[in-house]
């Protein structure tokens, strides 16, 4: 019996010798992971001084807001296929003749920046090979950023509460959905804006047929908890392609609502554009609608509105006519600078009303990768919806 006991304390002791450097091995792998992660780890700060002004009819004073925005990014380097970053967004006014929305600066036209420090993102990522999972505050871009986007115009950028999951299961193939609990909007963190809770279902799938066209399928499930007439169910697709020197962009949605909104409608949305370029002139034009039903017209609560119909932002809500734009664009380059202009004539979905028009034009310059200035004009000529409105901005980005 003793020598039983005696043969398996040895046995134990010889186990937990041999085991010894594989315990240590693991730790010391777990340890040079982590090390690994940090160090490739990232920091990157960025600047943006931007001044606008602006001009509208009806308000006596024109606005005059200089802004900088002062972001600060850190993300990890990876371990076992998890990543984290964190981001933070200040920003402070230097002339502050203007209405920022939360300011109580009535007197002025609204420049939608106010001022604040803010958690832009925060969250925790997982990724392995074609798969990976976002959860917290992050940024969504979905396409054209036509339903689904970051406002990224605006000093403070709108982002998103929730988990994100994204997947391409074979080639050309992509998945991507999120659920989303609230939306971090761009009017600060001090302002009674600044945030809509609900519950919002967001999937894009994409199929690239080749590297000339590609299809996408959308479906956007918005419920929200205190803006149930923004409660909507939107399913649409779009296309992007090109045939030799012509470019083409088509989509179509319809919407419904959805949750607690108390209105029957349906209402459909439809962009065509096509575009070519004439020696260094990019020219395109398009059309786009926002159909109007029953006296309530299609929304788009999560876009990056500036992005459409003008840079005055007069249509950052849809009137309950709807509308739509007809607009043509020049796009160049000259000496280093980007040049672009657009004309849009605007009007009503129904009942024929002609809103009015806008000019915009645009030139930006990158001295390098660290400094770029860009110049904005909008002049917007109303006929029957808001006011005559000349907006400037002139702005000054650095990044290292």
């Amino acid at each position: 019996m003793k020598t039983n006991i005696k043969y398996t304390s040895l046995a134990l002791l010889s186990a937990s010798l041999l085991s010894a450097p594989l315990a240590f091995a693991e730790e010391n792998a777990v340890a040079s992971g982590v090390k690994k992660a940090l160090s490739d780890s990232t920091v990157k700060l960025s600047f943006r001084a931007r001044y606008e002004g602006v001009d509208q009819d009806g308000i006596d004073d024109t606005a005059s807001a200089l802004t900088l925005k002062s972001r600060i990014t850190a993300n990890t380097g990876s371990f076992e296929g998890f990543s984290a970053g964190v981001e933070v967004d200040n920003v402070t006014d230097i002339i502050d003749n203007y209405n920022s929305t939360t300011n109580g600066e009535t007197d002025y036209p609204v420049v939608a920046d106010p001022t604040g420090t803010d958690v832009n993102q925060f969250f925790l990522k997982y990724t392995a090979d074609n798969f990976s999972a976002t959860a917290g505050r992050q940024r969504i871009l979905h396409n054209n950023q036509r339903f689904v986007g970051g406002v990224g115009w605006r000093q403070n950028e709108q982002t998103y509460d929730g988990y994100r999951f994204q997947i391409n299961p074979a080639k050309g193939f992509s998945a991507d959905y999120s659920y989303i609990y609230n939306v971090n909007r761009i009017f600060g963190p001090d302002s009674p804006k600044a945030d809509l809770h609900g519950q919002f279902h967001l999937l894009n799938t994409g199929y690239k047929i080749n590297k000339e066209h590609k299809v996408n399928a959308y479906a956007y499930l918005l419920d929200f908890d205190t803006a149930a007439a923004l409660s909507t169910d939107t399913y649409g697709v779009s296309y992007n392609g090109k045939f030799g020197p012509v470019m083409v962009n088509a989509a179509y949605a319809t919407q419904s609502e959805a949750g607690d909104n108390a209105t029957d409608f349906s209402a459909d949305y439809y962009n065509f554009e096509v575009g070519t370029k004439v020696s260094s002139v990019t020219l395109s034009a398009g059309i786009e609608s926002l159909g109007s039903d029953n006296g309530v017209a299609f929304s788009t609560p999560l876009a990056t509105l500036h992005k459409f119909q003008g840079f005055a932002d007069k249509f950052l809500g849809t009137p309950s006519q709807g509308v739509e734009d007809i607009y043509v664009t020049a796009k160049t380059k000259v000496n280093g600078i980007k040049l672009s202009a657009t004309y849009h004539d605007l009007s009503s979905d129904v009942d024929g009303i002609d809103y009015g028009s806008e000019i915009d034009v645009a030139a930006g310059y990158a001295f390098n990768k660290n400094y770029s200035v860009l110049v904005k004009l909008a002049s917007y000529s109303a006929d029957d919806h808001a006011s005559d409105t000349d907006k400037l901005w002139v702005q000054v980005a650095a990044k290292f």
